[in-house]
């Protein structure tokens, strides 16, 4: 009982700190508006833990890695406790058992991505029939315009219907059930 509620405990707390830092990454990887609220809110919410990180990890190619870094490392200690909490022998696991530790750390933070960008292109999709001038409109459409405007080329055309969010929707969930949900699963088998 006590074990189910401390992995429900970190499954919430490392999951948005993950979802957080990586949000963190992806504005900055896309050039989101820095001096825009939402941008504002998640830079000040994550400045604790990636300030000191940013010290230790250099930046490549213009790009501050730590955010990325601290998403991986809170995914690989969410998996490590959730085994050691679930009594799996973690301290005298095979090498095996660690890479498919690792692996799905890794996996966890591509789904985290694919979420990202999926509720971004939903929540974009909605906002822009219900309030296309919010706050949050300019960070939406930086983290979905890489997404969405090489499918509105190709299957956009003249038409007054955008399908290119339906697009991304069902290429996300392919994504989820044919590759990165069987990755997982594989490597569960490993432990």
């Amino acid at each position: 009982m006590f074990a189910q509620a401390a992995i429900f405990l970190l499954n919430t707390l490392l999951g948005l700190f993950t979802l957080t830092v990586l949000l963190r990454f992806y504005l900055q990887l896309v050039g989101a508006p820095f001096h825009n609220p939402i941008s504002q809110a998640i830079v000040a919410f994550t400045n604790f833990s990636v300030r000191p990180v940013r010290r230790v990890i250099p930046a490549w190619g213009g790009l501050d890695l730590s955010p990325l870094v601290l998403a991986f490392i809170a995914q690989l200690v969410l998996q490590v406790a959730v085994l050691w909490l679930g009594e799996y022998p973690i301290l005298v696991a095979s090498g095996m058992a660690y890479t498919a530790i690792v692996g799905l750390a890794l996996l966890a933070l591509l789904r985290f991505s694919v979420y990202i960008f999926l509720y971004a292109v939903l929540v974009q999709a909605i906002l822009s029939w219900v309030n296309p001038r919010t706050p949050a409109a300019p960070v939406l459409d930086s983290l979905t315009r890489p997404l969405l405007q090489p499918l509105r080329r190709h299957f956009g055309g003249n038409s007054s219907i955008d399908l290119s969010p339906l697009i991304v929707f069902i290429a996300a969930q392919l994504l989820l059930m044919l590759i990165i949900n069987p990755i997982a699963l594989q490597l569960q088998r490993l432990l």
